[in-house]
């Protein structure tokens, strides 16, 4: 299976994913320059409003054409901070809310592993209309097994590598987030590694994307859930300043 990507193919499918807010910004800036036309307020005041909005549009384009498309993200040189002996590897989980661009490439990564591939998308739970969008046209890995997020049909210490990348915050009830992780911590080797690759609720993703930062969970809240997952050793890596990369071992 090709694993090249389209030029700015992450800018685009952050655009087609998230198109309601973006017809709906179009939709206030078209309505903003109307009332400025037609009621007299001041220039500065329009002009304030209309970059603001602008920016709100534009920034989170810039910075998924420079995460997605341009940082190195999908050629995964970024594992090599994660002390991998790729030697060793020979069961891989890759876990997604069904919308999966990775699995292939972790496939040619590591070649002589078994990677197998679940979804825990439920459409009960995760309502986040991007990511209804998103499901409609990812590619699916052979025999992707659909999952829920509790419940992970493998037996203990059986995963050398469970690769969690920017699908768990689509887990919006904590307690959730907490049994998957405690699945994930019983299919985990002792050795083995949990990889989890998210944007962070901070000040640069706050910078990034505006209100709509407010879409990912803080460290705080991760260490929490892994924490109460029953994780102990952690390591954090950032990648870019967008990104963070978290390393956990049981």
């Amino acid at each position: 299976m090709e694993t090249t990507r389209r030029k700015f193919q992450g800018v685009l499918n952050i655009l087609s994913f998230n198109r309601h807010f973006y017809i709906v910004g179009i939709g206030i800036l078209a309505l903003i320059t109307i009332s400025h036309q037609l009621f007299e307020w001041p220039d500065l005041l329009y002009w304030l409003i209309m970059a603001a909005f602008l920016y709100g549009l534009i920034m989170p384009l810039i910075v998924s054409a420079y995460v997605y498309d341009f940082s190195g993200y999908y050629n995964f040189q970024w594992l090599n901070k994660c002390s991998i002996d790729e030697s060793k590897i020979q069961q891989i989980l890759n876990i997604n809310a069904g919308f999966d661009e990775t699995s292939y490439i972790i496939k040619d990564k590591f070649p002589q592993a078994d990677l197998k591939v679940f979804d825990f998308y439920d459409a009960k739970r995760h309502t986040e209309p991007a990511i209804v969008r998103a499901r409609k046209v990812s590619i699916v890995y052979p025999d992707t097994q659909q999952i829920q997020s509790n419940s992970i049909p493998l037996n203990d210490q059986s995963a050398d590598i469970i690769f969690l990348l920017s699908a768990v915050h689509e887990i919006r009830v904590h307690e959730e987030k907490i049994l998957f992780l405690k699945e994930c911590r019983r299919l985990c080797k002792p050795d083995g590694k949990i990889i989890m690759v998210e944007h962070l609720r901070d000040f640069p993703n706050f910078l990034a994307f505006s209100v709509g930062f407010t879409h990912f969970f803080s460290k705080d809240v991760w260490k929490n859930a892994f924490k109460n997952a029953g994780f102990t050793s952690c390591k954090e890596v950032k990648f870019t300043p967008f990104m963070s990369i978290f390393i956990y071992t049981p």
